[in-house]
């Protein structure tokens, strides 16, 4: 479990991480969301120690990492997937790590076969492309064992077998009831994977809940309607809490009505429904509607 009370961390004048409080806990995988600059990376980095807070306390399983005696094991973390010296193979760049940790080659080669590197294992890890890179980044991070999970954009770089595969990886991490905690900026994977949602504006909270609550908070009751007596049905539709989009000379939106009374009404008046799908939101479209005024780096039409 990851406790974070009151964090705040200031780079001078600025206010990267603004008094902010969250709980990641075991058994769920946690999504931590926001854009460029919010202050996910140095949030992250606090809970590592690799940063000390400016106000405010992490506590990592119930202490202060930096007070952990064994610390692979309690976190495993991937912020940087290229922080590897690149003259060494993959396995030795483990068995290297591994052998300060007090950790055997068995795991090494456990781990290498994990994320699926085994036959490159012995070759130079400066030659991998940037999804084996991420490949070995994931292995470093499960080489302990750990509790916790912890990865900063860990679909980077990977093809479609591969997402596929850390997809799979991170549900069966938290269903061992480990603390998976990820980032990224991929909403349609991260609305696959996650459970738990926690996102970040301009260094502060704008939400912490479950992925289907938030998406349904931003959903609104839309539904599309195709039918090709689409323009008998439409006056019948309409009313002062209706509002209706035309679409093409078969299909309307319509918001404010139910499916099922969609459906009645078209039933009692003889017409053929070739569609009746209710709508709801995705991840991205509600992510993009609540941090909207958090953004700070615009381009093209929305830099106006």
């Amino acid at each position: 479990m990851i406790e974070v009370r009151n964090l705040t961390k200031q780079y001078g004048s600025v206010t990267a991480v603004d008094d902010i409080s969250f709980t990641v806990e075991p058994g769920k995988v946690t999504g931590f969301l926001g854009p460029n600059g919010a202050g996910k990376s140095t949030t992250m980095r606090m809970v590592l120690g690799l940063d000390r807070p400016t106000a405010g306390s992490v506590l990592v399983n119930g202490q202060n990492y930096r007070d952990t005696a064994a610390p692979v094991h309690e976190i495993g973390a991937l912020l940087e997937a290229k922080g590897f010296d690149k003259a060494r193979s993959a396995r030795n760049h483990l068995i290297a790590l591994a052998a300060s940790c007090g950790i055997g080659i068995t795991r090494v080669d456990e781990v290498l076969a994990m994320v699926g590197l085994n036959e490159v294992a012995r070759q130079k890890a400066g030659g991998f492309s940037l999804g084996m890179g991420q490949r070995l980044g994931i292995a470093v991070a499960l080489i302990g064992d750990p509790r916790i999970v912890m990865l900063d954009e860990p679909v980077n770089g990977l093809d479609p077998d591969g997402v596929l595969w850390i997809r799979h990886l991170l549900r069966e991490l938290a269903e061992e009831g480990r603390t998976v905690f990820l980032s990224s900026h991929l909403m349609s994977e991260m609305e696959l994977i996650a459970d738990q949602l926690i996102i970040i504006g301009r260094g502060k909270i704008l939400a912490d809940t479950t992925m289907s609550a938030f998406i349904d908070s931003w959903s609104t009751n839309r539904v599309r309607v195709v039918a090709p007596g689409i323009a008998d049905l439409e006056p019948l539709l309409s009313t002062g809490s209706t509002s209706i989009v035309i679409e093409s000379s078969d299909t309307l939106i319509c918001s404010g009505i139910d499916a099922a009374v969609i459906g009645q009404t078209a039933f009692a008046a003889g017409i053929i429904l070739h569609e009746l799908t209710p709508l709801s939101v995705s991840l991205e479209e509600a992510f993009m509607e609540l941090t909207k005024d958090s953004v700070q780096f615009h381009t093209g039409e929305n830099a106006a």
